[in-house]
């Protein structure tokens, strides 16, 4: 867990973002920049309407601020004013700039997000209240929904196995000289930091538990019947897991901003060449590379009769896992050696690298031969149609587009490889006519799931039987644990004000997370920020593309 900057003015320190100047048209009230978003008012008999009825439109007006460029095209074309010719080039060379603050109106419903500085001025002015501190939420006061023009914004979805980058987008079409052309500008992106192998490692933990248990002390039960079914479209939990959080990001962004329309990265991945190292064709997918070999064979004929630790020859020799079943591993061939057995012995449930730490070059020798995990891509073959239906339920349309589409968009726009900035790139974009990415957000908000605690009623010992009792309330003196909490300290070594994430304890001596270590703090010294929502968010800045000199955004301070 990580605690989150506090100060006097909470709506000020929290914001993870650099103190910036606002144009002049920002602040007229009821006007067209009342979220100082820069959208141009739209021309008459040009009004269009999104789904969740937001209606705005397309104009020439110039916008006053802009982010940061690198090329006299890029700054044309991200604040219209058209000073620049149109550049035939083969890309844009974009910016960075500062995540965008949602902003609700008065009756709740999403308008355009606003830059920060707008933000702390409506919240300066009492035009707006803070509605949630992480992400950064302000509500206005004095404005509804159909007093407002929405232009709507695109969510791209960059899916993966243990983390999945969301971002939200809008584009614009810039009219040049002799041609026009679309920017695409990042204005929030989110990387969701999912716990399928925190799920995995305790299911199997049960599982463990259970067999234990029906097991102990008795000379024979019967196996449990092996005809259990599952419902249709059934999931495991841990891929369950990467859908169900994804589909709540989804949907929480949805509500904080006016999504317009959905689009995902969807690829298949090929196992079969994947598992063969090798691009495979023709019969060699019907008949694998393994056709006609027994597991028990093919491993004696790889390591050649001998022990792949110690290279003994001429003993009884058992098959042994690299990677042990106790840790996760799998019953692969790649992950499987012959091992002798006093070899076996001493290994036990140690990995290869802890067992031959003394043998670096044996044990180079013997991760040579192992092929890396297809967990990862199986998941994502299974999960991705489900994900994409799943979606599909927001109320929005989904569009679904290649990952060799987004690898040419990134590769194109020279940024780096990360899942925030895949997802930037997913999508088409016709490189041939100038349409190119012209911003992207220069910090990323990190959402790590964390769950919503156990229903174990009883701590477990190492054997998998009761140790203690847990307490069956989960909220003392008013907190839980994940709630976002500011303390006060008057005095002591932790004098000051901290704020993040409490961890409950039932005497009322609550703990907090802080960058100097964990805290003890009375329930009475805290106050209550946010309900804890299943996550832990951090921040992290993202990397300057190749083309790009700046400076990465410094990070607040953490003590105030």
């Amino acid at each position: 867990m990580t605690t989150f900057p506090a100060g006097e003015q909470t709506h000020q320190a929290v914001l993870p973002q650099q103190p910036a100047l606002e144009s002049v048209g920002a602040d007229t009230p009821g006007s067209r920049d009342e979220t100082a978003h820069g959208h141009p008012a739209p021309a008459r008999g040009t009004v269009r309407e999104h789904g969740r009825g937001e209606t705005g439109g397309q104009s020439t007006r110039t916008r006053r601020r802009h982010a940061r460029s690198a090329t006299p095209v890029a700054r044309a074309a991200e604040n219209g004013s058209g000073d620049a010719p149109p550049d035939h080039g083969p890309a844009y060379r974009g910016g960075v700039g500062v995540s965008r603050v949602f902003v609700l109106s008065k009756e709740g419903r999403p308008l355009m997000p606003c830059h920060p500085a707008r933000a702390r001025e409506l919240l300066g002015r009492r035009r707006a209240v803070v509605a949630r501190h992480v992400p950064f939420t302000i509500r206005l006061r004095d404005r509804m929904l159909p007093e407002s023009e929405v232009d709507g914004v695109q969510l791209r979805i960059d899916p993966g196995s243990r983390g999945t980058g969301l971002v939200l987008t809008d584009e614009k079409p810039q009219t040049g000289e002799r041609s026009t052309v679309t920017v695409r500008r990042g204005l929030v992106a989110v990387e969701l930091r999912h716990r399928a192998g925190r799920i995995r490692h305790r299911m199997r933990q049960r599982a463990g538990y259970r067999r234990r248990r029906r097991s102990a002390n008795r000379r024979y039960r019967a196996p449990r019947p092996d005809n259990r079914t599952h419902p249709a479209r059934w999931l495991p939990p841990s891929l369950r897991h990467r859908v169900d959080t994804t589909f709540s990001q989804a949907n929480r962004l949805c509500r904080w901003a006016p999504v317009a329309e959905i689009h995902v990265e969807v690829t298949a991945f090929d196992v079969r060449a994947l598992s063969a190292g090798r691009p495979l064709s023709g019969v060699e997918y019907a008949q694998g590379p393994l056709a006609g070999t027994t597991g028990r064979a093919y491993l004696r004929a790889k390591w050649g009769n001998a022990c792949a630790y110690c290279e003994a020859t001429g003993v009884p020799l058992n098959i042994d896992h690299l990677h042990p079943r106790s840790r996760g591993g799998s019953h692969r061939v790649s992950n499987l050696v012959l091992a002798c057995v006093p070899c076996n012995q001493a290994k036990g449930n140690a990995s290869a690298e802890t067992f031959l730490a003394h043998r670096p070059d044996r044990l180079a020798t013997i991760l040579r031969q192992v092929s890396p995990s297809l967990q990862d891509a199986a998941s994502m073959n299974t999960i991705l149609r489900q994900l994409v239906d799943a979606l599909g339920g927001l109320g929005r349309p989904v569009h679904s587009w290649p990952g060799a589409m987004t690898k040419e968009n990134r590769s194109t726009a020279g940024l780096a490889k990360t899942h925030t900035l895949d997802a930037l790139c997913v999508g088409r974009l016709d490189h041939e006519a100038g349409d190119a990415i012209v911003r992207y957000p220069g910090q990323v908000l990190v959402a790590q799931a964390a769950g919503r605690g156990s229903y174990a009623r009883t701590t477990p010992d190492r054997h998998g039987f009761p140790r203690l009792p847990r307490a069956r309330a989960k909220r003392h003196f008013g907190y839980a644990t994940g709630d976002l909490v500011r303390a006060v300290i008057p005095s002591g070594k932790w004098a000051g004000t901290w704020t993040g994430h409490v961890s409950v304890r039932a005497r009322g001596q609550h703990s907090l997370t802080t960058p100097e270590g964990r805290i003890n703090v009375s329930h009475r010294n805290l106050q209550l920020r946010q309900r804890g929502d299943g996550y832990d968010y951090t921040t992290r800045p993202e990397p300057l593309p190749s083309n790009c000199s700046e400076k990465p955004l410094e990070r607040w301070p953490t003590r105030s």
